[in-house]
């Protein structure tokens, strides 16, 4: 694994009702060579699971929102997420990519997320689309 891929932080954001597909994408992720948060791989019993999202998020290079009707359905904490990963990215540099809009099916985009390019799951490719975006990432992070 080079260090380039190893040096890439990347959280995943999406709606619980989707935990079969999304933990699909963790392992074809870490199996790419991406370091991925999860919380159910990586929020340990006894912690305060708010605090360790947040400081999870902030730690990350990328946040990977994944969309879905369910995503959309009903609030949660994933909006909380968001709301936290789109603070850090109104911090960055114009132009750097900060959030990923994944759809994992056809679903309409949340209005604070419209105004960036998405890579769609279900598509032909779309998964390589994404790996390309995460690599070209790390290649970035590590310059």
């Amino acid at each position: 694994m080079s260090e380039s891929k190893r040096s890439l932080g990347v959280f995943l954001c999406h709606a619980h009702d989707d935990k079969e597909i999304i933990h699909k994408l963790y392992d074809r992720l870490i199996k790419d060579g991406i370091h991925v948060w999860l919380d159910v791989e990586r929020l340990q019993p006894g912690q305060d699971w708010e605090q360790e999202i947040r400081k999870a998020i902030l730690k990350s290079n990328l946040v990977i929102v994944c969309l879905s009707r369910g995503f959309n359905k009903r609030r949660g904490y994933r909006y909380e997420e968001l709301k936290i990963a789109s603070e850090k990215a109104k911090l960055l540099s114009t132009g750097e990519v900060f959030i990923i809009p994944v759809r994992l099916e056809k679903c309409d985009m949340p209005a604070s997320l419209r105004h960036l390019q998405r890579v769609d799951l279900f598509e032909a490719g779309g998964y390589k689309k994404l790996i390309q975006a995460l690599r070209e990432h790390a290649r970035e992070i590590t310059l």
